[in-house]
Order: C-alpha cells, then sequence, then structure tokens
C-alpha cells in the first residue's frame, strides 16, 4: 500500500514540476527566438533583400513575442481547465459505477477522497473504489501531462517558424511590438478590475444573505460578538431565546474598537520614528550615511509578518509581562500594546520611505529661496520644506493606518482572540481580520449565519480601507500640483 501512495503523490508532484520546466523552457525559447529575429533582420538587409521598416532588436521582440505569447496562452488555459475536465471525467466513471444516484454533494466528496488519496494525504478508510478511482486520476493526469508537453512544443516551433518567415516581407515589427505590448497592458488592466469587481460581488452577496438574518444595526451598535451562539437551523421560526442569542451573537462595536485601538497604538510608534528618520535621511545624511540607512530600514518591509507575530508573542508580550509584575501591574500574556508596538516597527519602513520621497521631491529652489532670505537649515525644513511635502506625508500615514488595520498574522498571535472591549492597552483584544481567520479556519457550513459574518466583517474592512486609500490619494493629488 506504501508504494502504491508514493506513485500518485509523485505525479502530483511532477506536475507542479511540469509547469516550472515549461515556464523555464518557454523564457530560454523566447531568449532564443529574439536572438534569431534580430539576425534574420541583419541578414536579409545585407543580402539587400528588403529596407527595414523598424530596428533590429524590434524584429527581436517580434520573433519573441510570436514565439512564447500562444504557448503561454495555451499553458493558461490549460492549467485552468485541466482540473475541471479531469473532474468532470472521473465524476461521470463514479456514477457511472454506481448501483443508486448519487447527488452533487456525494460526488464531490468521493471526488475529493480519491484526488486525496492519490495526493498521500488521504487518512480515512480506503475503499476498491478510491484505489480504482486513483488509478484513473493518474493515467488521465499523465496523458493529460503528455498532450501538454507535445501542444506547447508545437505550438512554440510553428509560431516561430512563421514569425520567422515574415520576416522575410516588409513587416513594420516596431508598430506590431508596440501594438502587442498595448494589448497586453489593456488585457492585465481588465483583469485586475475584474478581480476586484469579483472580490466586491462575491463579498456583497454573502453580506446581503448574513444581513437578511441578522439586522444591520444590531451588527453595527452591537456590543457583544460571540458568533458560536449562532448555530440555528432555520432563522425564521426563532423561539425567544434563540432570537435573544442570534442578536447578542454579532456585535461588532468591540472588534472596529479593538482594530482602531491596536491601529492606533501601531501608528503611535511608526509615526514619529518614521517621519523622523524620513526627514533625516532627506536632509541631514550624507550620501554614504544614506546609501546604508535606507536599505536597512527598508528590510523592516521585507520581513515576513509571521515572524512580527512569534517576536511579539515570545519576546514582547512576555516582556511587557514581567514589567508588569515587577511593579505590580496585571498584564495580560497576549496585550494590545505588544501588538500595537510591534505592528508599528512593521509599519515604519512604509512612512520612513513614503517621507523621505516626498520630501526629496519638493523643488530645491524652494530650499535655496529660503537660504537667500536668512533661514537656517533647521527652520527652512520646518517652515518650508515640511509644509511644501506635507500633503504626501499625510497620505504616506494613511496608507500606513490602512495597512495596519488589514494585518493579521500579528494580531492573531500577539493580542489574541476574545473580543473585549476595552481602552487598556495591557489586556487582550481582537480585530475585525483575527475573527475572519477564526470564523473560516475548518470545514463550515456557508449559510449559517456565523460564516456569512465573516464576509460581512471583510467587506466592512474592505470600504474602511478603500476610504483610507482614497483619502490618502485624494490628498496627495489636491496639494501636489501647488509645489510643482
Amino acid at each position: 500500500m506504501r508504494a502504491y501512495i508514493l506513485g500518485p503523490q509523485n505525479t502530483v508532484n511532477q506536475e507542479e514540476t511540469l509547469n516550472s520546466i515549461l515556464i523555464l523552457a518557454l523564457i530560454l525559447f523566447g531568449l532564443t527566438s529574439f536572438y534569431f529575429g534580430k539576425s534574420r533582420i541583419k541578414k536579409v538587409t545585407t543580402n539587400g533583400t528588403f529596407e527595414p521598416k523598424a530596428l533590429p532588436h524590434f524584429y527581436g521582440y517580434y520573433q519573441a513575442l510570436w514565439c512564447a505569447l500562444p504557448a503561454l496562452v495555451i499553458i493558461s488555459i490549460w492549467t485552468v481547465s485541466e482540473p475541471l475536465i479531469l473532474k468532470n471525467v472521473i465524476e461521470n466513471k463514479i456514477q457511472i459505477s454506481s448501483l443508486n444516484e448519487l447527488s452533487k454533494d456525494e460526488l464531490n466528496l468521493i471526488y475529493s477522497q480519491i484526488v486525496s488519496f492519490a495526493q498521500g494525504n488521504f487518512s480515512g478508510q480506503i475503499t476498491k473504489g478510491i484505489e480504482a478511482g486513483a488509478i484513473t486520476y493518474k493515467n488521465l493526469l499523465s496523458i493529460s501531462q503528455g498532450a501538454k508537453i507535445i501542444l506547447f512544443f508545437c505550438a512554440i516551433i510553428a509560431t516561430s517558424l512563421f514569425a520567422y518567415n515574415q520576416i522575410n516581407k516588409n513587416v513594420h515589427a516596431r508598430e506590431r511590438v508596440e501594438k502587442t505590448l498595448t494589448v497586453i497592458l489593456f488585457l492585465s488592466s481588465v483583469a485586475a478590475i475584474l478581480t476586484t469587481i469579483g472580490i466586491i460581488f462575491s463579498l456583497l452577496f454573502e453580506t446581503i444573505q448574513f444581513f437578511s438574518k441578522i439586522n444591520p444595526l444590531d451588527f453595527f451598535f452591537g456590543l457583544g460578538w460571540s458568533p458560536q451562539k449562532a448555530f440555528i437551523s432555520d432563522p425564521t421560526n426563532l423561539t425567544p431565546q434563540e432570537a435573544k442569542d442570534l442578536k447578542e451573537a454579532f456585535g461588532a462595536v468591540p472588534l472596529f474598537a479593538g482594530t482602531a485601538f491596536i491601529a492606533f497604538i501601531a501608528m503611535c510608534v511608526a509615526v514619529p520614528i518614521g517621519l523622523y528618520s524620513g526627514i533625516y535621511l532627506a536632509e541631514y545624511a550624507t550620501t554614504k550615511q544614506r546609501k546604508w540607512g535606507k536599505p536597512i530600514i527598508e528590510i523592516l518591509a521585507g520581513v515576513p509578518t509571521v515572524v512580527y507575530g512569534f517576536f511579539a508573542a515570545l519576546t514582547v508580550g512576555p516582556f511587557f509581562r514581567v514589567i508588569g509584575d515587577s511593579i505590580g501591574l496585571e498584564v495580560s500574556s497576549e496585550s494590545a500594546l505588544a501588538a500595537g508596538l510591534v505592528m508599528g516597527v512593521m509599519i515604519i519602513p512604509f512612512v520612513s520611505s513614503l517621507s523621505d520621497d516626498v520630501i526629496n521631491a519638493v523643488p530645491q529652489s524652494l530650499r535655496e529661496g529660503s537660504y537667500a532670505m536668512g533661514a537656517t537649515k533647521s527652520e527652512t525644513i520646518k517652515k518650508v520644506v515640511f509644509p511644501a511635502a506635507l500633503p504626501g506625508i499625510v497620505g504616506s500615514i494613511l496608507l500606513a493606518v490602512s495597512r495596519a488595520v488589514g494585518e493579521t498574522m500579528i494580531v492573531v498571535m500577539a493580542a489574541g482572540l476574545a473580543a473585549n472591549l476595552t481602552i487598556n492597552p495591557l489586556e487582550a483584544t481582537t480585530t475585525i481580520t483575527t475573527q475572519i481567520v477564526m470564523i473560516l479556519v475548518g470545514d463550515q457550513e456557508f449559510t449559517s449565519a456565523k460564516t456569512q459574518s465573516a464576509f460581512a466583517l471583510g467587506l466592512t474592512l474592505f470600504v474602511l480601507t478603500l476610504i483610507l486609500n482614497f483619502i490618502a490619494l485624494r490628498i496627495v493629488k489636491k496639494y501636489r500640483e501647488k509645489y510643482d
């Protein structure tokens, strides 16, 4: 049995490896095509066949695009459609072999068991049907991989030869390359917009379902958050006690307060340190100091948030508890202060880098005019540079606030999970993002009010961060032109 499990598992791993190899092959073929296209135009021009309509490197780009884009489209379509086709084929086989008509949910369950067994992750009872399904899955996956490889290389060869022969003609390579790049940029923009719209509508649909069960006033103004009470099958036919529990289960005020409180603590740390470091790097630091100082500060932005969470939970939180015990204060092992402090350290690069860039963007003529009037460097910074850069600085702070509001991992590990309405930084509290994670962990029934509340919280958080980002961008856009 062990040997059998490893076979399908290796097959699945090979699929991921295959995609990586195909992408690397696509890059190599693209670079080679660029070289051949560029060499081709030089060769035919030297022979006097025609006068080129663009520089040689545009013909290289033309050849490379024809080589790479069709193959990339094939890989993308194949990767998306392959799981759907495999699922449809295997479910049809399961339905045919079954003695009884199976529902859609039963088919999905059996298929997930087959895939889990094929990947070596199945821990339940293994039946002959699951083993047979895993063998079928393995065989179909192998056939699909072979067909993908053949189609991939056929597409590369065919399109490369076509583009190579086209270079012999009077082709306007620059115009075609620019039009292709324009289409790619347009499609990328459309994909980003459609993704955003899809996220909004998915949140909106589930939120509407949630508010059909829960009064929005109880959600936005309620003082108690305990969604575990909301296991009610029929929200239209409730007992008085069930109605009371449902009303008191989804009061999101403690979550809003906890999110704002921790974000406030974080900004109390990030804004002064980030702003002062940005001013120093922009106005006082030497070239050598700036060369080393700015990258060191920005290293903080590259640290994974889970590392900050470990640091807050294992170092900062116990440190505050020890300090509190030494002076007679009761400090929780998980506190808003520990989470906010570490989150503030994480946000410092946002404020520092953006403030530095904004201050450097202030025209030098303003500084020279101030010096000509007899002002000192500190006076120039305080009365000329800082007011000129203030809109951008405010925008950077608001963007940092939105980053703090949306942080999850640090809060999960350092602030606690209890929805506690408090202004004591030494007590545990929680945030919107933490509760979203806790609600959606594990197998959940997506028709229940408990699960749908996560989407309501997500939509609320989305609107809040969107408003903050919009305000920041409007401030920067409105006042930036004053000093250009």
